[in-house]
């Protein structure tokens, strides 16, 4: 038993990340420590089987190679310099051996931004993951979409990452995207770090972004670097934690000459190192103490409460440069090895399907059962490319994995690592590892297991498409390409559906915006050579009921032999405002009325008749059905008599419901010259939007407003005309809100007429 806790503990003290973990436990156990400390647990009796079957060599191997490797994402607001930042990355790290600028200017573009769309319109389209090795750990790196349209590009690489640099640019500041990648952050509990890019501009000002960064974030974060000079006077930077200027020198800014700080710096410096100080300090009980009794702090000490505290999602450290001048960035990637978790350090879960979906903490270390996670699809030159990953257990080639969702077993035909479009054959991969795979049949969102256990991993938030266009092949020959494009994309993209409609007939593609659908418009003609139709794009109305009404239909049909017959009754009414579905059926049937066997037809049924209400032909939202009587036949009464019952009961009381049109609110930030501000927000009030923020930065007016996406066609190029090219705005899905009378009068007529004319 002695031998066994000695063991242990040297387990435990020879683990640097888990001794890590375990530290702050002394004092206060938070959740995050304790969800921590369980999975180092997990990680221990792991290891623990490993070196019981005498794997020492092998425990050491995986040991060393998971605290030396980081997974990351670089998110920001569309334009603040992600991929420009990537692109420094690899050329630092030695991946790359030329710098290339992201529009192509030189015909190369940048490496991230591997399709000739993205390079010809400067714009991030698909996220793009690589790999990279500095002062010996390995970073794996999703680069992601800025644009609010491909919002779950973002989405799905945050889900699997265990830390982000979250870019802000020194000008623009806290952008509407910045606050919508910060939420998606949240919402996967990633502990970040923080860059502030473009001190080169004109207009530049980091600690104006830092302020906002905690007012509009809020975010308890603070500054770790200084910048020497600003705009046109930049030349490097202070390291607050280790009291040393830095510069950049050589061709490309790849010798980092450490000083000392500048006599005329010395006061200011001192000053923000005391500010990160407190501020780790209100997070920090271990800093905390020292800095309450005025203990000298070292460099170390200041370092390994910042990595807690950021590590625990509690403190955000701050970084500053200029990617394009190529100021600051080896700084920043120090930054991801010291304060950025490895796998280890990272509290994942999965739902054990055998145990009702009990929630599993899983270890992290490849000890265990094989858990992988399908999180990006995409059509490769050698069939479908998925993108996995790995959260414990190893997988080889040649390996057969099960796909819990569907239950197939499926053998791994090719492993690769990736490196934007390009990619590396390997033999094995383990968890805390972002790999691809070939041949593997899969949708996004799918896990993969050695079949010894039956867990799911927690699927992604996707977004509901909130714009629609008609698409036609021009030639009727290349019919089966159009569909197998629209396959593809269906496949590769959550938010990209495709529909039929039943009245015309025409192919409905519905997506985040007028970019993310006009994209892949271009994307059919350029990668299946055909040539489509476009129809007027469409806006997803909902219809919704504002009253309740009652119902009382008796279906009966007799045609000789057996008939239909189906009686229900009941009401139908509103969902209240914090119901978490969007449709309810009850039965509150007392007795055997209606046999419990032709209740679900009747759901069905209504399920069916709110697919197209009578208003527009939309769906209908937030309504609750319930069932109180009803009368069945014992020969004519059916399941399909039950079901058209139901459509028609709910047609016949909709009306009395006083159904009402919802159509989708989009946020809209606007920034633009000040000189043309009467004319913009003349312009939005046509369009029925309400202003709900103005600020001023510098010379630009930024206003925030809600307009109804139905009057956004168009804007880009009527915002252009108005304000000489200089405004730019963005876009994002906020909610859906009842239209105003005469709106609904003029949809409602628009729909008579279209159907009268079919």
């Amino acid at each position: 038993m002695a031998m066994a806790r000695r063991s242990a503990s040297h387990l435990l003290s020879s683990f640097r990340p888990f001794s890590l973990l375990l530290q702050p436990l002394a004092d206060a156990p938070s959740p995050a420590a304790a969800a921590a400390a369980a999975s180092a647990r997990r990680a221990m009796s792991s290891a623990s089987a490993l070196r019981a079957r005498g794997d020492d060599k092998e425990l050491a191997r995986w040991r060393e190679s998971m605290d030396r490797m980081r997974n990351i994402g670089i998110s920001a607001h569309i334009d603040s310099g992600k991929t420009t930042l990537t692109e420094r990355v690899l050329y630092y790290t030695g991946r790359i051996h030329e710098i290339h600028e992201v529009r192509g200017r030189d015909g190369v573009g940048a490496k991230m931004d591997s399709m000739d769309l993205e390079r010809e319109k400067g714009i991030t389209i698909q996220s793009a993951a690589t790999y990279c090795t500095w002062s010996g750990y390995q970073i794996n790196i999703i680069d992601t979409p800025g644009h609010v349209d491909f919002t779950v590009e973002v989405e799905r690489a945050l889900r699997v990452l265990d830390g982000a640099i979250l870019v802000l640019c020194s000008v623009g500041g806290v952008q509407s995207q910045s606050i919508t990648v910060d939420r998606q952050m949240k919402r996967y509990e990633i502990p970040r770090v923080a860059f502030i890019n473009k001190l080169d501009r004109m207009g530049a000002d980091p600690w104006r972004v830092l302020n906002q960064a905690r007012a509009k974030l809020r975010h308890q974060s603070a500054a770790v670097q200084v910048p020497i000079g600003l705009e046109e006077e930049f030349e490097g930077l202070v390291d607050l934690v280790e009291l040393k200027a830095l510069k950049f020198e050589g061709g490309s800014g790849q010798e980092v000459v450490a000083s000392d700080v500048p006599s005329n710096m010395q006061d200011f410096v001192m000053d923000k190192r005391r500010e990160l100080i407190e501020v780790v300090s209100e997070v920090d009980d271990q800093l905390a103490e020292a800095f309450l009794n005025d203990e000298p702090i070292t460099a170390n000490e200041l370092k390994a409460a910042i990595r807690r505290a950021t590590v625990a999602r509690k403190f955000i450290p701050v970084y500053m440069g200029s990617a394009f001048k190529n100021k600051g960035v080896q700084p920043l990637l120090n930054g991801v090895l010291d304060y950025l978790p490895c796998p280890l350090e990272v509290e994942n879960f999965a739902l054990d399907q055998n145990k009702s979906e009990e929630k599993v903490s899983l270890s992290g270390t490849p000890a265990g059962p094989l858990v992988a996670l399908a999180f990006k699809l995409e059509e490769g030159r050698f069939g479908q490319l998925t993108y996995l990953r790995i959260y414990e257990g190893v997988i080889r080639k040649g390996d057969f994995i099960q796909n819990v969702n569907t239950g197939k077993k499926i053998k791994v035909p090719r492993l690769v690592r990736m490196h934007s479009n390009e990619m590396e054959d390997i033999q094995e991969a383990h968890a805390g590892q972002i790999v691809a795979v070939f041949g593997v049949d899969c949708a996004s969102g799918d896990t993969f297991t050695d079949g010894s256990v039956k867990y799911t991993m927690t699927s992604m938030h996707v977004a509901e498409p909130v714009m629609s266009l008609a698409v036609n092949p021009i030639s009727k020959d290349s019919g089966g390409q159009f569909s197998k494009a629209l396959n593809r994309f269906q496949r590769e993209d959550p938010t990209f559906r495709v529909g039929l409609d039943p009245e015309s007939g025409q192919t409905i593609i519905s997506g985040m915006g007028e970019l993310h659908l006009d994209i892949y418009v271009e994307r059919i003609r350029r990668e299946y050579k055909v040539d489509a139709k476009v129809g007027k794009p469409r806006v997803n109305f909902r219809e919704s009921i504002t009253q309740r009404a009652e119902f009382d239909y008796l279906h009966k049909k007799q045609s000789g032999g057996q008939g239909q017959y189906g009686r229900v009754c009941g009401y139908i009414e509103p969902l209240p405002a914090d119901a978490e579905g969007k449709f309810e059926f009850e039965n509150m049937i007392i007795g055997q009325a209606i046999p419990s066997n032709f209740i679900p037809a009747i759901e069905k049924g209504f399920k069916e008749a709110c697919n197209s209400g009578s208003l527009i032909g939309h769906p209908v939202e937030n309504i609750r059905i319930t069932l109180t009587d009803g009368a069945s036949h014992q020969v004519d009464s059916s399941e399909l008599a039950f079901k058209l019952a139901a459509i028609y009961a709910f047609r016949q009381c909709y009306t009395a419901a006083k159904p009402v049109i919802l159509e989708p609110v989009m946020k809209v930030e606007l920034k633009f010259p000040t000189e043309f501000q009467g004319t913009v927000t003349g312009d939005i009030n046509k369009r029925k939007g309400i202003i709900v923020g103005n600020d001023q930065e510098g010379d630009d007016t930024v206003v925030v407003c809600h307009v109804p996406l139905n009057n956004m066609f168009g804007y880009s190029t009527a915002l252009r005309s108005m304000t000489q090219g200089k405004g730019e705005f963005t876009m994002e899905y906020m909610e859906h809100n009842t239209v105003s009378q005469d709106v609904q009068m003029q949809l409602v007529n628009a729909h008579k007429a279209t159907k009268s004319t079919d």
